[in-house]
């Protein structure tokens, strides 16, 4: 039967919250307005139509399931906290509270991870859940499920799930959501049941978003069709641990013992037997060749190359492609992807305990990835054991990020390499392996359409993993014709590109969400972060005596070389993974380390001279992480003590450390044009600071765009450049600069937030290193359109970026200069996932929100992050920012990127955003008394 309900249904605003209630209801008229227009479309929709779908939030609704009372408290953002006396009934009430306000994401997100967004948006999504149902996320999350998770864990999915689905009995789509009508003109979708799989399936979408180097991989062997090896390592520098520092410090791995060890005999390692990977041992490095020359006099680099390296230049190229239609709701394909947080002890904070701060960094969307929610039980026992409070993702139990009343804890990328493409040679019978025929491993899938026929595919597996070439025709067409060495099989009917992922294999990563939650202390923490095994994770620790940092995680140990750099030859049996994975107390980590403080923002983990196995070639360069590490070092030197309000002040650091290097050589050049020289007048005396308002901030990134374009970008393949965008360039296989009547005309193939160089600090150390060989090939740059001068060195190229940045923001911004700003190039737009991006012009007008103006930028630790090579815009930004203060957890700061709620015209849609562009906090309640304090309207669910 369906919830009995009491009092009003519909959202009641606080008095708090009565301002933003009577700007809602405003709006809501306006949406009527426009939507009376929209009879085209196949109808109207009411007020009742618009507010139909807004939460109850006050009164009482009878849920059958539940064995006791629960108690919805939320405050005037709409921010929910839970009370319960069971664990099961606590977990089923998250699942009925976040499908009030956010089921339709909930509906969307596990049809993108089964591959059936079809079902809901007809044949257009048929490629993207060709390309999913390959991947098979969702037949993974279900062995997960039937073979992995602990027996509590399915329990209390099982508990979430019946939460979700009391609250979908009983109500029609436009009940729902405000799209579930939309879509209602289209076809006949109705939202199913919600499943345990269905919130499983969701880790994997993120493991998705944070697996590694694989783009890396992707466009190191692209970048063979123009440059050679010695090009592409100048591009791909090593890491810099002389100058920044790695994350563990205090600790080396011990070849005797095989485990990893702190520096001091006092420290804690905290495993508690924690551990279930296979030991064992091989490391080493690989490397990759190639043929080509560079444009724009960049030197020629020619050599023999690597079977793998030269067939997967172009077909590459069309498996990114296939990523980059991947719904941006999974995130930016892992460009730029990143997170900072950082915990410091009490000996240096006014409190006298430790506080801790957290600020991921994803893709901007609306609504937010996250969902900030308390799970309290009234008393903590073996009958409900949770009291946590933090950030979750809609459509699934439990807390990822947060505090409990002992402990708290955050996150960031490891960057950890987990991911392998491989080159397959295939046959109609198989594939090659160790010189013999191997059978395919196959599966149907049928995908329904709304709207139109079913299709039909076939899946194939090597022992490597799936085909992802098989769901992109140029692959294969490719395949046939791509060269090869001597050392390759033969030709035959071609070559696929199958993926080795950890996250193919089931693991045990709800298991750790749960253990996390409940954690008391640093052994139990440790041992609860064992469990969460995709995607790898820097975990941060404090409780209100210790700091720790621990990375857990699923980590392969490769049979021969670093086959992570470049993509490797499957038909080899010594490129194959070995089955083995790094054990968990072979893995760094720190507990409370001599200097006082513990920094992760996706820089290495450990220098390479302390730890002999190889997790990855491409961490993040630690431009940021040095950054917070320098504030933290200024303030403890200055014999200062740290604030909750000084780690927030630290998040919101906008300062340009590629700035800091570029703009005293920038001074020098001499400018004879008064308008350059003009523009170049504003970067004397600036701090370097990326304020929204700062004119400075706007010329200096036009300049350093512009640079990267002249250097690097116009000298990379079209696969790596601008869609659109296109230049004249040297034939492939010249042996030196081609007269200007044989040069070619190349179109860039790339989305303009994917494309390179993208700017960041790759890039800062790139150019840092090339800064003392002024006459280096890369500086070179023929004469460009009207009187732009060529380029024979290092200042004539940056005398030709202040140039054409000065023309490009006056043909942005205007000619005046005191008009230029920052933030009216970079701003950040909000856009629905469904459709705000692909529904009707008006939908996309009333569902979507922006623009804001915003500092920060990329590689800054106020992490903006904007892709230089496509333009300014906003690509990803702290999704949400939080500090934990340990010494008195109701003293707690945090906020979201958007709101609490997925319903457009909700007061809680977006009424984080201003706080958040601001760099704001909101108040962080956690005791009964704060919660009761701050709440504005109470639920009562009863059984």
């Amino acid at each position: 039967m369906p919830p009995t309900t009491t009092a009003s249904s519909g959202q009641q605003p606080g008095k708090s919250g009565r301002k933003k209630g009577r700007r809602a209801r405003l709006i809501v008229l306006v949406l009527v307005l426009a939507l009376v227009g929209a009879v085209a479309y196949g109808g109207y929709w009411s007020v009742s139509t618009v507010r139909a779908s807004f939460p109850q939030t006050k009164g009482s609704v009878e849920l059958e399931g539940l064995s006791g009372p629960v108690d919805v408290k939320r405050d005037s953002y709409g921010i929910p906290q839970i009370y319960a006396s069971s664990d099961a009934d606590l977990f089923m009430a998250q699942g009925y509270v976040q499908a009030q306000d956010r089921f339709y994401e909930m509906d969307v997100r596990r049809h993108m991870t089964s591959g059936r967004l079809s079902e809901m948006f007809g044949k257009g999504q048929v490629d993207d859940d060709e390309f999913l149902r390959t991947l098979g996320w969702d037949r993974v999350a279900k062995k997960e499920y039937d073979t992995k998770l602990s027996a509590s864990t399915k329990k209390y999915l099982q508990a979430y799930a019946k939460g979700v689905n009391a609250y979908l009995q009983g109500k029609s789509g436009k009940d729902i959501s405000l799209e579930y009508a939309a879509l209602g003109f289209k076809n006949d979708y109705k939202p199913a049941k919600w499943t345990p799989v269905d919130s499983v399936a969701w880790l994997k979408a993120m493991a998705w978003d944070l697996r590694g180097n694989m783009q890396d991989e992707i466009d190191r062997a692209l970048m063979t069709s123009r440059l050679g090896p010695k090009q592409i390592a100048d591009l791909y520098p090593e890491y810099p641990y002389s100058r920044n520092q790695a994350i563990v410090q205090e600790g080396q791995y011990n070849e005797l013992t095989g485990t990893f060890e702190q520096d001091g005999s006092s420290q804690e390692n905290g495993l508690s037997g924690s551990g279930t990977s296979t030991s064992g041992t091989g490391t080493g490095t690989g490397t990759g060749t190639g043929t080509g020359t560079a444009t724009g006099g960049t030197a020629t680099g020619t050599s023999a190359s690597t079977s793998t390296a030269s067939a997967l230049q172009s077909q590459l190229s069309g498996l990114y492609k296939v990523l980059d239609d991947v719904p941006t709701a999974v995130g930016v394909n892992g460009q730029g992807i990143g997170s900072n947080s950082w915990v410091v002890a009490g000996t240096h904070t006014i409190t006298g305990k430790p506080l801790l701060a957290n600020d991921p960094h994803l893709s901007a969307s609306l609504p937010s990835v996250w969902y900030q929610m308390g799970l309290h039980c009234r008393t903590v026992s073996s009958k409900c054991q949770y009291d946590v409070s933090g950030y979750t993702f809609a459509g699934m139990p439990g807390v990822v990020i947060g505090h409990n009343a002992k402990i708290a804890w955050g996150m960031t990328n490891s960057g950890v390499d987990v991911t392998d493409l491989y080159l397959e040679k295939l046959s109609g019978d198989g594939y090659l392996y160790g010189g013999r025929t191997k059978p395919f491993t196959t599966r149907e899938e049928t995908i329904k359409v709304a709207g139109g026929a079913s299709k039909k595919i076939v899946v194939r597996e090597t022992n490597n993993g799936p085909l992802l070439s098989d769901r992109y025709d140029e692959l294969v067409k490719v395949g046939k014709k791509a060269t090869v060495d001597n050392a390759a099989p033969d030709r035959g009917d071609g070559y696929g590109v199958a993926l080795r992922w950890t996250a193919l294999d089931p693991g045990t990563s709800m298991d750790a969400v749960f253990a996390m939650d409940k954690a008391s202390n640093w052994s139990e923490f440790r041992a609860a972060a064992a469990l969460f095994d995709v995607p790898s994770q820097n975990l941060v620790y404090a409780d209100s005596e210790n700091i720790g940092y621990t990375l857990p995680g699923r980590i392969p140990i490769r049979a021969k070389g670093d086959t992570g750099a470049i993509p490797a030859p499957g038909w080899d049996p010594k490129y194959r993974w070995t089955g083995k994975y790094i054990e968990q107390d072979e893995l760094p980590y720190e507990y409370n380390p001599e200097r006082g403080y513990i920094v992760t923002a996706n820089q290495a983990v450990v220098d390479k001279d302390k730890y002999p196995y190889t997790l990855t070639t491409d961490w993040g360069y630690g431009t940021r992480s040095q950054r917070i590490t320098d504030l933290i070092e200024q303030k403890i030197k200055g014999g200062g003590k740290i604030s909750t309000d000084d780690m927030r002040q630290m998040q919101l650091d906008n300062s340009s450390e590629i700035a800091k290097l570029l703009v005293p050589k920038l001074l020098k050049i001499d400018l004879p044009d008064k308008d350059v020289r003009q523009a170049q007048e504003l970067l004397e005396g600036w701090d370097y600071t990326q304020d929204a308002d700062s004119a400075a901030a706007a010329y200096f990134n036009a300049v350093w765009r512009n640079i990267l374009k002249l250097a690097f970008g116009n000298k990379l393949p079209k696969e790596l450049r601008v869609k659109g965008q296109c230049l004249w360039v040297d034939p492939i296989n010249t042996t030196g600069p081609a007269d200007e009547a044989d040069k070619v005309r190349e179109c860039g193939q790339r989305a303009a937030d994917q494309a390179q160089p993208d700017g960041g600090d790759r890039w800062f150390e790139v150019v840092r290193k090339l800064m003392d060989d002024e006459n280096s090939d890369w500086w070179k740059t023929p004469k460009g359109v009207g009187d732009r001068p060529a380029a024979t060195n290092r200042d004539d190229l940056f005398k030709r970026a202040m140039i054409d940045a000065r023309w490009e923001l006056t043909a942005k911004l205007g000619k005046d200069i005191d008009t230029w700003s920052w933030g009216r190039l970079h701003r950040l737009f909000l856009k629905n996932q469904t459709l705000g991006v692909d529904g009707p012009g008006f939908l996309q007008y009333m569902l979507n929100r922006g623009p804001w103006k915003l500092s920060g930028g990329e590689a800054t630790v106020n992490a903006t992050g904007w892709n230089a090579a496509g333009g300014y815009g906003v690509v990803w930004v702290p999704s949400m920012r939080m500090v934990v203060n340990l010494g008195d957890l109701d003293k707690s700061k945090w906020i979201n990127l958007t709101g609490a709620s997925g319903h457009a015209y909700s007061a809680h849609y977006t009424d984080q955003t201003g706080k958040w562009v601001k760099g704001e906090l909101l108040d962080w309640s956690f005791s009964d008394a704060a919660v009761d304090k701050s709440t504005s309207d109470t639920l009562l669910l009863k059984p």
